[in-house]
């Protein structure tokens, strides 16, 4: 189940976890409104369900590092 999120200048993001290619997990934020592209930054966790439960056990301050941490996700 996604996580809400709101930044620091109160846009409100979903966040869940993706995963590339080669196996990387990664927190994936989705603008819940335009005007924001899909930010994404990588999660220690090795299986798709460490890394949710990384992501869950992740408290506020944490959440926003992370997201201060991440990049525009790159277009597929």
């Amino acid at each position: 189940m996604p996580r809400r999120f709101t930044d620091d200048g109160d846009r409100v993001w979903e966040v869940v976890v993706g995963r590339e290619s080669w196996g990387t997990f990664y927190a994936i934020f989705v603008p819940s409104e335009g005007g924001e592209r899909v930010r994404q930054a990588p999660l220690r966790g090795s299986s798709h369900e460490a890394a949710w439960l990384e992501l869950d056990q992740m408290g506020a301050d944490e959440l926003r590092g992370l997201f201060q941490r991440s990049e525009v996700k790159p277009a597929d």
